[in-house]
């Protein structure tokens, strides 16, 4: 069992974007097991706390966000899922945020994402990365197992609901997400699937299908009875690329989060984070907006190797 000392010593390791042994990566994977084993599918939290969307392996950028936000344990935050695939540093990015949830457990929160999945991740990045920087698919398989752990949801002062894509048509109730068994790959359809899938849509009232080909479009109507059964004020989110870091739907009771900048390196889009202090007689919350890292302070990203039938 690694010790405080040795998890900070791996910590700014990692800070630094360089990689911990495979052995290191193991260890972290079954500690971090062991913590998310005891969440609940919907994790309870409470606020003053920090709000964050998807950081798709963009490291450079995720340090910017600490230096925005302020850094853990010192800040309390909740990433919404997406960590891995897309961005050059999905490793680095994925390790490090698991390895400061295993040393403060109770100051970072993870939920899972729809890129938190085997098969997303051997079509959108992950998958190679981890062949190309160890040597073999290792880490992979414990980054992945451990994917089966992430809570589905949390909830702030029990009043908002925080999931990665949205809501299902076949839940009503924050309980039917409690019962759901989490700890497997993401299904094709279903309530888990669609919790990660799901995208608001202005011009519905109810439901609609996903031109993502999972989850559906939920319409205002969905949103007001949801929030009605189940005595909440809000839903948070994540899944979708925002221009402008954040975006409200339904007069307020569903809010956008993105934080990752210039998104793929080349979408020009700004990121936030949500910092949300409580909800008295109005809400309490402030965006912090943030571009990408300056080009300085960037690695050069290793290349993947090129194909055999070129050489």
């Amino acid at each position: 069992m690694s010790s405080y000392s040795d998890l900070d010593r791996q910590i700014d390791k990692l800070r630094r974007c360089e990689l911990i042994t495979e052995d290191q990566v193991q260890q972290l994977c079954i500690m971090a097991r062991d913590i998310l084993m005891e969440e609940g599918n919907v994790h309870s939290l409470s606020s003053p706390i920090t709000i964050c969307g998807d950081i798709h392996g963009q490291f450079y950028d995720l340090m910017e966000l600490f230096e925005i936000g302020g850094d853990v344990p010192h800040r309390q935050y909740l990433f919404l899922g997406d960590y891995v695939d897309r961005g050059f540093y999905s490793v680095e990015t994925f390790l490090l945020l698991l390895a400061l949830k295993v040393r403060f457990p109770d100051r970072i929160m993870l939920i899972r994402g729809n890129h938190e999945s085997r098969q997303i991740t051997q079509v959108y990045g992950f998958y190679d990365e981890c062949l190309r920087k160890y040597g073999s698919a290792h880490v992979w398989h414990l980054c992945t197992d451990v994917f089966d752990y992430l809570p589905l949801g949390a909830l702030i002062d029990n009043r908002v609901l925080c999931v990665h894509g949205g809501l299902s048509p076949s839940l009503h109730t924050i309980d039917g997400i409690r019962v759901i068994d989490r700890k497997v790959e993401v299904p094709h359809q279903g309530p888990m699937c669609d919790l990660l899938w799901s995208d608001p849509e202005g011009s519905l009232d109810h439901w609609g299908v996903s031109p993502r080909g999972a989850g559906f479009l939920f319409g205002s109507k969905a949103v007001d009875e949801f929030t009605s059964q189940n005595d909440i004020a809000m839903i948070c989110r994540a899944h979708q690329l925002v221009m402008e870091g954040f975006k409200w739907h339904f007069n307020k009771r569903v809010l956008t989060i993105w934080s990752a900048p210039n998104y793929c390196y080349r979408c020009g889009n700004v990121a936030s984070l949500f910092e949300f202090r409580g909800l008295d007689a109005t809400p309490r919350y402030q965006f912090k907006m943030f571009n990408e890292a300056p080009a300085e302070t960037r690695g050069n990203p290793a290349r993947p190797a090129a194909p055999d039938y070129f050489l």
